[in-house]
């Protein structure tokens, strides 16, 4: 597996003079160590890009360290818990700090708005976005603006296009694309063995076929599951729920005299595949293989529609965002080492967050033994869901 968080709880000092300037405000004298710079009612919540609650009179102002997303989705959710964690279990407000999520409108000119609105906002102390559109030289040229005022900026989850754009961002936090593509390629194949298909026709849905993390996945789908199954098409929705299930309605139109694979990159996908090929009485002509685990997606593999899930860990995202950048802002070098101990080689600003291959609890003829452990973590359904009860998710 990749990362593990750590469950311990580091206190960092408060910065100079905050205490004096507590003590002033408030006309009360604290003992310093349990000085709370503020109320921490849910400090790093946000909904549709709303920012968390402000801090109540009295109180010092916060810096921001934001999270831009792609777009709105409940993938979403589970990072947003993550920079909950972060921002409590790190005490981030002891360095004048808070972490909030802003949510984008699924376009790159949402995230291109977003970033040139910050720049000029005196509150933002570091910024993490998932890019949109790996290639968009708007985007890189914002993230470059930010980084020329000091700004820590990195990416999470979907990166920038490498080998253009890799110095408008310090570090990247998140999913080898191109391994779990390869991984979720090799369920699919084994999947369609216990078939008995050893050909046929494939199709890709994503939000959009020109993202980072989505063009890897599909590569590495394609990759493992070989020449004898031919990928038709890479269909793109532009993160609409209504033309994701027109997507499989047409892949299935089209391609029908053939297919026998029909896989998810997206989130949302998996329960648009899901519910269409259950629909058209098709489940048992073609393999669903899926990325991310949707509440409703769990609900489809409990109900027999979707054969295997490999899932990220959105949730480590969020936390690693906020121990990362917040160690960035106050310098702190050996949490930056600890985190990327190659730097300075190749990849080597690359933290991955880890993987699971989540399948049915009956019936499936994936095994734990057909996988790398030091790769991917096998799990089954009931497994994962009780992994997601336990830190209050209902999807990851």
């Amino acid at each position: 597996m990749g990362c593990r968080i750590r469950q311990g709880s580091v206190l960092f000092p408060p910065r100079a003079g905050l205490s004096t300037f507590v003590m002033i405000a408030s006309g009360l004298l604290f003992v310093i160590s349990n000085v709370s710079c503020v109320d921490k009612k849910d400090t790093a919540s946000v909904t549709s890009g709303q920012p968390a609650d402000s801090p109540k009179a009295g109180e010092p102002s916060l810096k921001r360290i934001v999270f831009i997303t792609n777009g709105d989705d409940p993938f979403w959710d589970a990072c947003r818990k993550g920079l909950q964690e972060g921002d409590r279990q790190l005490k981030i407000a002891d360095q004048g700090l808070t972490a909030v999520m802003e949510v984008n409108d699924g376009t790159p000119q949402g995230q291109i708005n977003k970033l040139r609105q910050m720049i000029a906002q005196p509150d933002i102390a570091a910024v993490a976005i998932s890019v949109i559109n790996a290639s968009n030289a708007a985007i890189a040229g914002e993230m470059s603006k930010l980084m020329a005022k000091g700004i820590p900026v990195i990416t999470v989850d979907s990166d920038l296009d490498r080998s253009k754009y890799r110095s408008s961002r310090s570090f990247y936090i998140g999913t080898d694309n191109l391994v779990a593509g390869r991984v979720l390629g090799k369920a699919g194949a084994k999947v369609l063995e216990q078939r008995g298909k050893k050909s046929g026709d494939y199709v890709q849905f994503a939000g959009f076929t020109d993202v980072d993390n989505a063009r890897a996945r599909m590569d590495g789908v394609k990759e493992a599951l070989g020449a004898s199954f031919i990928e038709k098409d890479r269909m793109s929705d532009e993160m609409d729920l209504s033309r994701a299930r027109d997507n499989v309605r047409n892949a299935i139109s089209n391609h029908r005299k053939n297919l026998v694979a029909l896989v998810g990159i997206w989130a949302y996908n998996a329960p648009a595949i899901a519910q269409i090929v259950d629909q058209n009485e098709l489940r048992k002509d073609i393999a669903v293989v899926t990325f991310d685990a949707q509440a409703e997606a769990l609900a489809d593999m409990e109900k027999g529609r979707i054969d295997a899930m490999v899932v990220q860990n959105p949730f480590s995202m969020g936390f690693l965002t906020v121990k990362l950048l917040s160690a960035m802002i106050r310098q702190d070098d050996s949490v930056v080492k600890e985190m990327f101990p190659n730097l300075g080689q190749p990849e080597g600003d690359i933290h991955t967050t880890g993987l699971r291959l989540v399948v049915p609890d009956q019936g499936s003829p994936l095994t734990a033994e057909d996988f790398d452990a030091n790769v991917v973590e096998f799990m089954k359904l009931t497994d994962f869901k009780a992994w997601l009860a336990k830190f209050g998710l209902k999807s990851s």
